[in-house]
């Protein structure tokens, strides 16, 4: 991972270099910051569950999961954009689709 963000940004001005780090952290803080309020909301979840329940009566019952198990696939599809995010658009798909639009909004402006 780390020597293919290394290699995109060979070849950059600084202040794209800046811009391309600013991006990457800023999804980097919003993935963590999804971690956590996941974690800590599961937390809470499991602790009222637990209060809630009858003498005897079993926490494992399915509907005490549903939160975690629906917000997780959530998570992973997040986690998947955050440190996988060439695996569905590929190699600077992004970059690329901006200068596309460049290109193309400068020869009709022109014509």
């Amino acid at each position: 991972m780390e020597r293919n963000y290394k290699s995109e940004l060979e070849g950059m001005e600084p202040e794209d270099k800046y811009a391309s780090a600013k991006r990457k952290v800023k999804r980097l803080k919003g993935f963590y910051t999804h971690l956590i309020v996941y974690v800590a909301i599961n937390i809470v979840i499991v602790f009222i569950n637990i209060r809630d329940l009858d003498a005897g009566e079993s926490y494992f019952k399915i509907e005490n999961f549903f939160t975690a198990f629906f917000w997780g696939i959530g998570l992973l599809a997040h986690a998947l954009s955050t440190f996988m995010p060439n695996w569905i658009f590929g190699k600077n798909w992004e970059d690329k689709k901006i200068k596309e639009f460049m290109e193309k909004e400068k020869s009709e402006k022109w014509e």
